[in-house]
């Protein structure tokens, strides 16, 4: 062992010695595969050589060396192209795949824990790592192909990864239109926390997709170097662009048009001087309004208000609209399920909430989906005749049936009802719409945000896509502190994709 570069062992529990690791090479790789105990323990093995890069068969233990790393995904990317046969261009395919992987660092939504970036404790993704059927069955079928054993080519690889992607993530099915539209012509994003690892990891994604033409604002060696221990492969004017805080040329016009906007409010020159400077949200819409960014995205730290009130000052309103309003789209095992207004609006009129369920129902089509709207209450078709919520409720409903006939729109009506056509049934035989509603809209923010949360917590696996906002000018959204990347892409997508139906 004296001077050994590596030790590959799965024969039996302590045959290596720690006096044997003593005598390897500098940064000595040990690969003890022997199960249920390895040749030696890992802690004994970094007891006497702390520069060990150590893996085992175990899962207890960093670096779990298993076959189910590969074998499920190497037979499906087989079977999608009827493969005769596995060789060895396959086998390799599915090496270097895992070894991409690894070098990309896992966010904390793919294991349930901190991030894992690549080292010695991360040497190669974690068999239950739900990239892995994304990465490994396209690599293994392309070289089936390569090799001249597939009997099924894959014409679009694109669409292929896509339905791999419905077997992971919840959200695929119902933004598969929208990332399609998105993909048709991708558009300029601004994204406000442009240093955060989850808007990072979502960039690569959608530069990878063709989803966006990604505008990232933040401190330029920041983003640099989160981007270089992430593993990414972004480049400031080649993939993305970076918009220093610090060093923004467009610095002097920005503050100038904020200040003049914000004049009459109590803001004076050298506040709008130092905002223009730090606050990312700000310069993102001041790209946007400005025509440097065709939307943005934000909200990835700090209060949800904050960033609208930057929102509504630089970017504004919609024309003829008053409000702005958010909406959720929630995932469920059995439904797919989107709820306003979730984020701003406390205790919003009948007129307001007839506006949001107008344009919320415009929003759910773009899902590709008929909406059907059920305005929900404590009251059930006239059960409370005196309550105010209750009247506010019917109130909805009879604007909406003079302003959007067409819309399948049924309430006042409990939330059981709403999603069970045979107690709606019950309670009202004549009710517009059959089968379940899919478009909840809330009395108050309290019932729409606290129903949102339960049923992301219990039902939803946390899979959610918004908060979508509602009523702005621009394609512009504010995420929340804990959106993961999935979430970020998902937003991207839909944003690309407002962008381009306002310009047609």
């Amino acid at each position: 062992m004296a001077g050994a570069d590596m030790f590959l062992g799965l024969s039996a529990a302590g045959i290596l010695t720690k006096d044997m690791v003593k005598q390897m090479a500098e940064n000595p790789i040990i690969f003890a595969l022997a199960n249920p105990d390895p040749e030696i323990l890992p802690e004994h093995a970094h007891e006497v050589r702390p520069d060990v890069i150590m893996a085992t068969g175990r899962s207890d233990y960093p670096n779990q060396v298993n076959n189910a790393l590969c074998f499920p995904y190497i037979f499906r990317g087989a079977l999608d192209v009827g493969a005769t046969t596995i060789n060895e261009d396959m086998k390799i395919a599915c090496v270097h795949a895992i070894a991409r992987m690894a070098h990309v660092e896992a966010d904390a939504a793919t294991y349930g824990e901190k991030s894992a970036s690549f080292g010695r404790d991360y040497l190669i993704p974690r068999p239950l790592d739900q990239r892995l059927i994304l990465e490994i069955a396209p690599a293994v079928a392309k070289a089936a192909m390569d090799s001249g054993v597939a009997t099924r080519p894959i014409e679009d690889f694109s669409a292929y990864r896509q339905k791999l992607s419905e077997f992971v993530y919840n959200s695929a099915f119902l933004m598969k239109p929208i990332f399609a539209q998105a993909k048709t012509d991708p558009k300029r994003i601004a994204y406000a926390e442009g240093e955060d690892e989850r808007v990072l990891r979502a960039v690569q994604i959608a530069v990878d997709e063709d989803l966006a033409k990604p505008i990232l604002v933040g401190r330029t060696a920041v983003i640099e170097a989160n981007i270089k221990k992430l593993g990414l492969r972004l480049q400031h004017g080649v993939n993305i662009e970076i918009v220093d805080q610090e060093q923004n040329p467009l610095y002097e016009e920005f503050w100038k048009d904020y200040y003049q906007t914000m004049q009459r409010k109590g803001i004076t020159v050298e506040y709008a001087q130092r905002e223009a400077r730090r606050r990312s949200t700000l310069i993102a819409a001041l790209l946007v309004k400005f025509g440097k960014a065709d939307g943005m995205l934000c909200g990835t730290y700090s209060s949800y208000n904050i960033h609208l009130d930057f929102v509504r000052n630089v970017i504004g309103l919609k024309e003829g609209m008053n409000n702005f309003f958010t909406l959720n789209a929630l995932m469920l095992e059995d439904r797919n399920l989107f709820i306003a207004d979730t984020y701003v609006n406390t205790n919003p009129t009948a007129e307001q909430l007839a506006e949001m369920t107008i344009l919320a129902a415009e929003e759910v089509r773009r899902f590709g989906i008929t909406p059907r709207v059920a305005l929900l209450s404590h009251s059930s078709f006239g059960s409370d005749q005196t309550d105010s919520s209750a009247q506010k409720m019917r109130e909805v409903y009879r604007i909406l049936s003079e302003q959007a006939p067409e819309l399948e729109v049924e309430g006042e009506m409990h939330g059981d009802a709403a999603l069970d056509e045979n107690i709606r049934h019950f309670a009202f035989p004549g009710s517009r719409f059959k089968g379940s509603a899919n478009l909840l809209i809330m009395p108050n923010l309290d019932a729409a945000n606290i129903s949102f949360n339960l049923l992301k917590a219990t039902s939803g696996n946390n899979v959610t896509i918004g908060p979508i906002l509602l009523g702005a000018a621009k394609p512009v959204h504010i995420l929340t502190p804990t959106a993961t990347t999935r979430r970020l892409i998902n937003m991207t997508a839909l944003t690309v994709a407002e962008i381009q139906q306002q310009e047609k």
